[in-house]
């Protein structure tokens, strides 16, 4: 990736330019020293004088009205504040009156900006105030006095806080009088310029010492440049968040969102003291110290996927190269590329007003549909469809180019989202709520209707007993039920979210990184109970799903993890550590991505932007491939033939989600889980075939579905008993007398519990129901094996009829 300089020969202006911003994809404004502002039209390379300001305003900074979200793409920013250095700002209309002038700071006013939504208006000055004021100029407050110029400001992408610089130090401030205020040394000289991006929330700032950083809304460093020759006097974030632009005497560079460069220009231009993004994230346009005004076209953009590298050569023009036999083509397009994708054999390009769909098959004959609204800033895929994110709604069409829905839910703010919140798969839309980061919407692809009982997914931190390996015993300690079940559960924001691509949509996993980094999964169909999230692994960076079977791999701290078959944390959370693949990853350096999973082949970029290539075993996937067919002895003789723990642990785990005991007991064996193998040998020898579901269930730890089971098939004394074995007492008891059975043997076995551990009763009920109650051993075993019995011959009967409707 690299910029394309355009600069004219001779400048507009006759003095240095101060600031500039963009209407449109193809309209600037620019204001210099000459007092001047100057309309540029990039279509016709005219330039229009707008207004000559008077002599004693030098314009500093300015800022368009932030559009509507919900504008189409034809409404175009219709007025700006300028600020100057005689202590006012001035609202502007776009044919250049003078709507109003605000006296608002002794001596220059430094910065101006708007907030998102365009209800409220930032200033900075030379006397050190930041103030707030309303739509129309009216001041609303005085956030902050501080002893030192402020050079710059931002806001935050709530637009609740706002942050500024203090000198060296940069300063977080909310709009809540009394909330806490977050300040930080972030450089070495006077903090010239900050940005503060509303997708990704990282911050740039830049200063006198050269160098430009990275920062975290927490005010953690995450990237520091080496120094510069000059100072840096203007940073700006592409409005997708993905790229950021640098400007300093005679230099541009435009740098990845991690901080690493992508190119480095040297155009001669004095020093920029501004650049601004256009609308569509394709070019930058920069204020020159000399008069001109610097235009860059962001080119070179690569794209790649198996066999197939797509580059964008020019505007309106890409390459495709498949390097099997060194084919090229060249795909013409009428108007700018915007955004592209490549994956799942299908190419879908977004223009500034089309958008075209290539298969790989086939370059010369793509599908050709005009987009709805605004310009495109996401574009995610899927096996059969792919997802267009502009600024006002999300739109899902077929490769074929039909519009399927499009999901709506309240308060969506799509000019925020971006790959790391956004998640598509064949059958669910997965989207992660600004407003509230603890909560995931899920949406049905086909119709754009919220998924299963309609409820959104909200990530509960469970305390910590949740998660232990032995949930059974819990449940009959009363130190835990009075004690660790009190613990609140508190909601966690979550960073990233990925649904998994393959299998039936019930099975359907979605996996997510919260704030502590910690990976959980859960199902994404859920009726009326509450979602079970399990917690995979911890100090997690990035994740990825496998493209063609369920398999998941992640960057934990130091290591480079893969999930064979995630899904173990459902069915036997014991032998998960069985079915991982680990390498150390402390190569890849520090905050490394990975940027796709396709195949056995993970791509991860490291944090100097190099790229790096991991192979995996292909076994795996594989062995996914024979349990989705039930091709069960293929499977067995896939594992004989690798010999490897993994594969077996898999295969066992794989097998007990699927209910095939008789291969899940080889796959045991194979890993020496001896205790596991008796068990479900003990399955085998069960009378009926609800009591083998039952146990299979409680095998996974479905405790309350084995319950159910047995209930409906009437074996009420076998839930008991599952209870009671389990030191479920009060549910063994609420069982007995709801159907009016066993009593007497609840309470037997819980004395005998009791004695062995040399305790009184102190549970009410059960003193309640045991007074006046003689325990009789020998008629409480005699009414458990008439139970048994009588569980026999119902099976027996069962089988009979069975056998006798097959010769019917």
């Amino acid at each position: 990736m690299r910029l394309k300089i355009s600069l004219l020969k001779e400048p507009k202006h006759q003095e240095l330019v101060s600031c500039v911003g963009w209407t449109t994809a193809e309209e600037l404004y620019s204001c210099s020293d000459d007092h001047q502002i100057v309309k540029w039209n990039l279509l016709t390379s005219e330039t229009t004088q707008i207004v000559k300001l008077p002599d004693d305003i030098y314009p500093i900074d300015f800022h368009w009205f932030p559009k509507s979200l919900s504008a189409k793409k034809q409404t175009q920013a219709e007025s700006f504040v300028l600020t100057s250095s005689d202590g006012k700002f001035h609202l502007i209309s776009k044919l250049g009156r003078v709507e109003k002038s605000v006296e608002a700071h002794c001596g220059a006013v430094l910065a101006g900006r708007w907030n998102y939504e365009g209800t409220a208006l930032v200033t900075v000055g030379e006397d050190g105030q930041i103030k707030i004021w309303s739509k129309t100029g009216m001041l609303r407050s005085t956030l902050a006095q501080q002893g030192t110029p402020v050079y710059s400001v931002a806001w935050g992408p709530d637009s609740e806080k706002v942050l500024f610089t203090a000198g060296k130090q940069l300063i977080i401030k909310p709009l809540q009088p009394n909330a806490k205020v977050l300040q930080w040394k972030a450089h070495d000289g006077i903090i010239l310029k900050v940005d503060w991006n509303s997708v990704n929330d990282l911050i740039l700032s830049a200063g006198e010492d050269c160098k430009y950083k990275v920062w975290d809304s927490y005010g953690r460093l995450l990237y520091n440049s080496q120094p510069h020759e000059h100072p840096i006097t203007s940073v700006a974030w592409a409005p997708d968040g993905e790229l950021f632009a640098v400007g300093s005497f005679h230099t541009l560079r435009l740098c990845d969102k991690t901080g690493w460069s992508y190119a480095l220009e040297k155009p001669n231009t004095g020093s920029i003291f501004n650049i601004a993004w256009s609308i569509d994230g394709t070019q930058i346009a920069g204020a020159c110290g000399n008069g001109h005004v610097v235009f860059a076209h962001v080119v070179e953009q690569h794209w790649e996927w198996k066999n197939f590298q797509v580059t964008l050569t020019k505007r309106r023009t890409m390459q495709v190269r498949n390097v099997l036999n060194d084919a090229v083509d060249l795909l013409e397009f009428r108007d700018r590329v915007i955004k592209a994708s490549l994956n799942y054999a299908h190419l879908v390009v977004s223009t500034s007003l089309q958008c075209y769909v290539f298969s790989t098959k086939n370059w010369n004959t793509p599908i050709i549909f005009d987009l709805k609204e605004g310009t495109v800033s996401l574009i995610l895929q899927a096996e059969r469809h792919f997802l267009l994110v502009d600024g006002s709604s999300i739109y899902l069409y077929s490769y074929e180019g039909r519009f399927i829905s499009s999901p709506k839910f309240p308060g969506m703010r799509t000019d925020i989202l971006n790959a790391q919140t956004v998640s598509l798969s064949n059958d669910t839309i997965a989207i992660r709520d600004k407003a509230d980061e603890k909560i995931i919407f899920l949406f049905e692809a086909s119709t754009g209707k919220p998924l299963g009982d309609g409820k959104f997914l909200s990530h509960k931190c469970k305390n910590f007993l949740d998660n232990l390996p032995f949930p059974n015993y819990k449940n009959g300690s009363d130190f835990y039920l009075s004690h660790f079940t009190q613990l609140p559960r508190t909601l966690m924001e979550i960073l990233e979210i990925a649904l998994d691509q393959k299998g039936l949509t019930n099975d359907r996993k979605i996996a997510f990184i919260d704030k502590n980094r910690d990976l959980c999964i859960t199902s994404v169909k859920r009726f009326g109970k509450e979602e079970q999230i399990i917690k995979l692994g911890t100090m997690v960076h990035t994740l990825a799903w496998n493209d063609t079977c369920n398999i998941l791999c992640g960057l934990q701290d130091t290591r480079f993890i893969v999930w064979y078959y995630p899904n173990t944390v459902y069915v036997d959370r014991d032998i998960l550590p069985k079915t991982l693949y680990e390498r150390d990853a402390s190569e890849f350096s520090k905050n490394p991505h990975i940027m796709s999973f396709v195949g056995n082949q993970v791509t991860i970029r490291r944090a100097d932007g190099s790229l790096v290539h991991i192979s995996i075993s292909p076994y795996p996937a594989i062995l996914h491939e024979y349990v989705s067919s039930s091709k069960w002895e293929d499977a067995v003789r896939l594992c004989r033939f690798v010999k490897e723990q993994t594969m077996w642990a898999c295969l066992a785990a794989m097998a007990v989600a699927n209910r095939d005991m008789t291969t899940a007991e080889i796959g045991y064996a194979a890993i020496g889980e001896i205790d596991k193998v008796q068990y479900i040998n003990s399955i085998k020898n069960l009378p009926s075939k609800e009591s083998k579901m039952a146990h299979i269930l409680l095998f996974s730890g479905n405790i309350q579905e084995a319950e159910i089971v047995l209930l409906q098939a009437g074996l009420v004394y076998q839930a008991i008993q599952i209870n009671i074995n389990l030191y479920n007492w009060e549910r063994a008891l609420e069982l007995a007398v709801k159907y009016k059975t066993h009593v007497d043997t609840v309470l037997a076995y819980r004395q005998k519990f009791l004695e062995t551990f040399g305790k009184q009763e102190t549970n009410k009920r059960f003193l309640h129901y045991a007074e006046g109650l003689q325990i009789d051993w020998e008629k409480i075993k005699a009414k458990i094996k008439m139970e048994i019995t009588k569980e026999q011959e119902q099976s027996s009967n069962s089988q009979s009829s069975k056998n006798m409707g097959l010769k019917l």
